[in-house]
């Protein structure tokens, strides 16, 4: 079982910057994570991917996200972030840590982060 910290989010005003970190554990100490990212849900819309890093630091971003996102991770520590740059009020959700491990996926609580015009 892994269980996934968020902190950041918040409220910003449109062209303004917003920084999410993770952090993943397990109860047994033991930890493999592959793939870590992030997927954010807007209200009335689905979940969707925002960028993704593999474990040898492949990534891939959203069409929305490229060019004003960036993400990283730090696989000792089991850390991931989302340096989020340019924002727009269509950048407005709920945004879900995610981390799988063979064959299951695990999901943060979800960060609110709100952009005003």
């Amino acid at each position: 079982q892994v269980q996934l910290v968020e902190s950041g989010g918040g409220l910003v005003q449109a062209g303004g910057s917003l920084r999410l970190s993770c952090a993943a554990s397990s109860s047994t100490g033991i930890i493999y994570i592959m793939d870590m990212g992030w997927y954010r849900q807007a209200p009335g819309k689905q979940r969707e991917l925002v960028a993704i890093v593999s474990r040898s630091g492949g990534t891939e971003f959203a069409n929305a996200v490229k060019g004003r996102f960036t993400i990283s991770r730090d696989n000792a520590k089991n850390t991931v972030s989302l340096q989020m740059n340019s924002l727009l009020p269509e950048d407005t959700a709920v945004y879900y840590c995610y981390s799988n491990w063979g064959t299951n996926a695990y999901w943060g609580q979800g960060t609110q982060v709100t952009v005003s015009s």
